[in-house]
């Protein structure tokens, strides 16, 4: 893993990026996705439309970019995992501790600015369609890390985990938004977690990873 730290200018870049989201994501909120066009998110920002577009190259990015950070995490946590973890105990144990510090990523999260956030996503179908670019972009970053060569097997078993992580968040965000809090939904979604997993396992159980580390499955 690289410790080299950024330059100024990437720095400055990503604080220009994060600024410009933050923007939109306000005017969003305030008044719809669709009700606000990229000029007016370009000059809440401060900047030029075409600068606009250098950043974010679709207007939908403007939001998702939260997800960037996200796309590869699954294959991180595989590359990563300690020797003797399979990939799938490894996933298992990285989304329980997602629950229990409540990140957002896995929907059990009642944070007042985060439950808005969702709402704006989830409610908008250019985002949610756009949110599976985001998606596949996971699901062959997580192929690679279980197969460098990602064959079928590794595309597949990607595939699924993918979609049981985002089942998973769904029903939390689905639950909370409905009204319950974080801590009334956390047990159901631990057990949730352990019988989704249990069931990858049972299905994936067999296939194993390139650099011989253990099977896929438990």
């Amino acid at each position: 893993m690289s410790t080299r730290k950024p330059s100024l200018r990437e720095r400055k870049k990503q604080q220009t990026y994060e600024a410009v989201s933050e923007a939109a994501i306000t005017l969003f909120l305030e008044r719809g996705f669709d009700r606000v066009s990229v000029a007016e998110v370009a000059a809440a920002a401060d900047i030029s439309k075409p600068t606009l577009f250098r950043y974010f190259p679709a207007k939908e990015d403007l939001v998702l970019h939260r997800f960037a950070d996200h796309e590869d995490e699954s294959a991180r946590v595989v590359a990563g995992r300690p020797e003797g973890t399979t990939p799938l105990e490894a996933l298992r144990l990285h989304h329980l501790d997602g629950l229990d510090r409540r990140d957002p990523v896995t929907g059990l999260c009642d944070v007042p600015e985060v439950l808005a956030y969702h709402r704006l996503l989830y409610g908008t179908p250019s985002l949610v369609a756009r949110m599976y670019a985001y998606q596949g972009r996971s699901e062959a970053a997580l192929a690679r890390a279980l197969d460098p060569g990602s064959p079928l097997p590794a595309q597949l078993a990607a595939g699924q985990i993918i979609a049981v992580l985002r089942i998973l968040a769904m029903e939390n965000w689905r639950r909370i938004d409905a009204g319950e809090t974080a801590g009334q939904v956390h047990d159901d979604a631990v057990a949730a977690a352990h019988v989704a997993f249990r069931q990858l396992e049972d299905g994936l159980l067999g296939a194993a990873p390139a650099d011989g580390r253990g099977r896929t499955g438990g």
